[in-house]
């Protein structure tokens, strides 16, 4: 039988000694690796899920207002185009825009040399016709005329009347007068200028009272009255508001867009012009003591409207009822009590029963929980 040597064995001996501390080592490292997941998974699980930052307000009672809105522009109560009722040079011109005028103020003086001299020249034939008229009847009282003679001087005595009324009528249409009281927004004539019948001159605005047209759904047919009042903000006063009224409102609903026609009116003559756009408010109806809570608390859903209310360290989700909207208010029926902290921001990530944290109020979050203690190894 063949023989190890001596020296052979000795090292595979140490060898094999390497081999086995080596899986020792692994070993473990494995069962220490495996230990600490555990220990970390086991921390994770007394811990719990983590809590969802949220922003929370309180649901109190405050007056709220039930209110349509919408968007108009302001219109001048009267507006008219002066024109020339008869053709001639602008000799005068007696107003400026921007200046206040009155029904009846003269505007504009037009050449009337030859209107004046045919109303002269009619005033002459009538009075001629007047006095053959009076020795007509002189002549038929003794029956030296006919009555057909006597009927046709009278005739043409009316014609000669008629005339010279229409030559002084002529005489009168070269002074220019105002149709309406009001404001001149435009002229359109420098002296000087030749003018020709029936051309615009002026434009007045009769501002001292101004409306604004509102187009509102037939479902507001019930709500909206004349007398009630409105609120108006226009862009260029911006932080001004203005009070006005409901003036009257349509009883006819347009078949083809569904609305009626509301004209609301405001006083005019100071900072509002007509022209300027606003946005009109109409409160019909108060409410002093309705409970809200801010409209963002609202989950987006209108046909079953809710929102989330804090309690304890929860989200619970709590159906409502809706009452008036009013600018950033909702006034909450049912569903919800005085006092309540409903959620107005970080309600994206919540669901029914979420684990929450509020923010801004240190007494309210959510603590972690402690991690259990160990038993203490006997020696």
């Amino acid at each position: 039988m063949y023989a190890i040597p001596h020296k052979n064995r000795g090292g595979r001996t140490r060898v094999l000694a390497l081999s086995l501390l080596c899986l020792c080592l692994m070993t473990a490292c494995q069962k220490g690796n495996g230990e600490a997941e555990a220990k970390a998974k086991g921390e994770n699980k007394e811990q719990g899920p983590e809590a969802i930052p949220v922003e929370v307000a309180a649901a109190a009672r405050r007056p709220i207002a039930a209110s349509y809105s919408g968007t108009a522009p302001l219109e001048a109560r009267a507006e008219a185009q002066v024109v020339a009722k008869v053709s001639g040079v602008a000799l005068r011109v007696f107003a400026e825009e921007g200046q206040a005028v009155r029904a009846g103020q003269p505007l504009v003086q037009l050449d009337a040399a030859r209107a004046a001299l045919q109303a002269a020249q009619t005033s002459a034939q009538m009075r001629k016709l007047e006095n053959n008229y009076q020795r007509s009847r002189q002549l038929a009282e003794q029956k030296l005329i006919s009555a057909n003679d006597e009927d046709q001087i009278k005739y043409d005595l009316e014609n000669a009347r008629a005339a010279n009324r229409l030559a002084n009528l002529e005489v009168a249409y070269a002074s220019v007068t105002a149709p309406i009281s009001g404001v001149i927004a435009q002229r359109m004539i420098k002296p000087g200028n030749f003018v020709q019948i029936n051309t615009p001159i002026f434009s007045i605005v009769d501002d001292s009272r101004l409306e604004a047209v509102l187009n509102v759904p037939e479902r507001e047919l019930a709500t909206l009255r004349a007398g009630l009042p409105v609120t108006l903000e226009v862009d260029a006063l911006t932080g001004r508001s203005f009070s006005g009224t409901i003036d009257r409102v349509s009883p006819v609903v347009d078949a083809k867009s569904g609305t009626f026609r509301v004209v609301c009116a405001f006083d005019g003559s100071g900072l509002l012009q007509p022209g300027m756009f606003g946005r009109i408010r109409v409160d019909y109806d108060q409410r002093a003591d309705a409970l809200t809570v801010p409209r963002t608390a609202l989950l987006e859903d209108e046909s079953d409207p809710a929102l989330f209310v804090v309690r304890g360290d929860k989200a619970v989700r709590v159906p409502v009822k809706l009452g008036y909207l009013d600018g950033q208010w909702a006034e909450i029926r049912e569903g919800v009590k005085a006092g309540d902290q409903v959620v107005t921001a970080g309600m994206v990530a919540l669901r029914d029963g979420s684990t929450v944290q509020v923010i801004g109020q240190p007494g309210r979050e959510v603590a972690k929980a402690e991690p259990a203690k160990k038993p203490a190894k006997d020696n």
